[in-house]
């Protein structure tokens, strides 16, 4: 039997997987779709992270950090904010005494830098690619879960940790509730190359209809972010390369340099929060238990969050005690689920307050950003909240 088994190995799961090994636990790992290995020539993924300082500390100590870097990886050192072009904030991590205030990178390959870090463990049991058709839930937290995948193996554990995302089978098979629901504007994640390496800034530029961004990537690529109307959007992926191209330059910010569309693609906004993190034999971390609109890019370090929490109430053995179960409600899933919440509730009244052609708050709004470009240690505060720092 396995003191945890983990569904899902993407990068939350798999760093869950490496924390837990690190602790000298048993752990299988359930994982439907295998990432692609990584090949230096690879064009760019559509589906990156904003990872944060706190997240890369993490993944350090995870011993897995070293084996994204070697593949690739883009810092950033500052971040614009602006409606108008007189009324912006800068956000410089030097300014704050910071290197660099984060990393853009692939989510396959931090995904594939974690699943590098297990090989180093015997003490993790792999399944894969493999899926779940049953979960038996134990009546109380002394009993094991037995998991039941597609052809008939069986899997016994003390806990299951649902790490299978938005859609958690884990979730939805134990019968835990969301709250939630679909944002009427949709995002579309372009990848473009320029003729030139693209400056160690990222971007955001806010309209009635969604803000538009840039996300700066390794060598001479980029990945733009567009949010609008699911109409729109879907107008606009049916464009050939050079139309999107022109449509880019009509409704961006001038780019400053030529670029190429390499790939797009839309997706949905969706806010989703489990109403429990915690039941009898289930854990759930990241996607699963929580989804926020990704204006700020904090989705993936509030899971890595999420990861770091767990690890401490897991630490010195502790998932092996009587009391575990109770460690966790007051350890994991009370402060886990009030800081998510936070965080939902902060990147909502950020999208309405800026999403909209209310001519007061346009005012306002502008007027705050003019006033933060001046006002140096409430910055200084927010940058590191945003680094995972405070």
């Amino acid at each position: 039997m396995f003191d945890f088994c983990i569904n899902g190995a993407g990068m939350v799961g798999a760093a869950t997987a490496l924390g837990l090994a690190q602790q000298g636990y048993q752990v299988a790992i359930i994982e439907q779709r295998p990432p692609q290995p990584f090949a230096a020539g690879q064009p760019p993924d559509l589906r990156m992270s904003a990872i944060s300082v706190a997240s890369v500390d993490l993944l350090k100590a995870l011993g897995a950090w070293q084996h994204i870097e070697a593949m690739r990886v883009r810092s950033y050192s500052e971040l614009s904010v602006w409606e108008r072009p007189d009324c912006r904030t800068d956000f410089i991590a030097s300014d704050a005494g910071f290197e660099r205030l984060g990393y853009f990178v692939e989510n396959r390959l931090v995904q594939l830098g974690c699943h590098q870090a297990l090989k180093a463990f015997s003490n993790v049991s792999w399944f894969s690619p493999a899926h779940i058709s049953a979960i038996a839930r134990p009546a109380n937290d002394n009993e094991p879960v037995a998991i039941t995948l597609e052809g008939g193996e069986e899997i016994c554990a003390k806990w299951l940790i649902g790490a299978d995302g938005a859609e958690s089978q884990v979730r939805q098979l134990s019968g835990i509730g969301i709250s939630g629901w679909q944002y009427a504007q949709q995002a579309m994640g372009i990848v473009v190359e320029f003729t030139e390496p693209v400056a160690d800034r990222t971007w955001q530029q806010f309209t009635p209809l969604g803000p538009r961004a840039l996300l700066p990537m390794h060598d001479n690529y980029a990945s733009l972010i567009w949010y609008d109307s699911p109409q729109r959007l879907a107008a606009l992926s049916k464009l050939s390369s050079v139309q999107l191209k022109q449509a880019i330059e009509e409704d961006f910010p001038p780019l400053g340099d030529d670029f190429t569309v390499l790939n797009k693609a839309a997706f949905t906004l969706i806010r989703r929060h489990a109403s429990d993190y915690i039941m009898p034999g289930i854990i759930l971390v990241g996607d699963a238990a929580h989804t926020i609109n990704p204006l700020a890019g904090q989705g993936v370090n509030l899971g890595f969050k999420d990861v770091a929490c767990l690890l401490t109430q897991t630490a010195n053995g502790q998932a092996n005690g009587e009391d575990f179960a109770a460690c966790l409600h007051t350890g994991y899933q009370r402060p886990r689920q009030r800081d998510n919440a936070l965080m939902m509730s902060a990147m909502d009244g950020f999208y309405t307050a800026f999403s909209n052609d209310h001519a007061p708050l346009k005012w306002l709004r502008n007027g705050l950003l003019k006033v933060a470009q001046h006002t140096g240690p409430v910055k200084a505060q927010v940058l590191k909240y945003a680094m995972g720092l405070a």
